[in-house]
């Protein structure tokens, strides 16, 4: 079982960066699959990003592809999440999540989840 702990949300203004980071707990980090989901207000979870064990492969949502990556540092057991060009629609609670496998690396499920941090983007 991991623990994740999200950080780095916050209120920033259209075309503003922002960079999302994840804290596994345990020792076992580098043997998941990671991702970083959101849920807007009103609207049901979507996936935005995940990131295979080595960092080999990753996959990103069609919204957000060329404005965020997805990076992981394996001797940090944190995964990150660098969002540019924000706009007022990635306003969301952002989640990390792991996985011990997917069967898709873009629409797989995940087992283990974070409480969320408030990315709030203004116009």
């Amino acid at each position: 079982q991991v623990q994740l702990e999200e950080s780095g949300g916050g209120l920033v203004q259209a075309g503003d960066s922002l960079r999302l980071s994840c804290a596994a707990s345990g020792r076992t980090f580098s043997t998941y699959i990671m991702g970083w989901f959101r849920q807007a207000p009103g609207k049901e979870r979507e996936f935005v990003a995940a990131i295979t064990r080595s960092a080999g492969n990753t996959c990103h949502a069609d919204f957000v592809r060329g404005r965020f990556t997805i990076s992981r540092d394996n001797a940090k057991n944190t995964v990150y999440l660098q969002m540019n060009s924000l706009k007022p629609e990635d306003t969301a609670v952002y989640y990390c999540a792991a996985a011990g496998s997917v069967s898709s690396l873009c629409k797989g499920a995940f087992d283990y989840w974070g409480q969320g941090t408030q990315v709030t983007v203004s116009s």
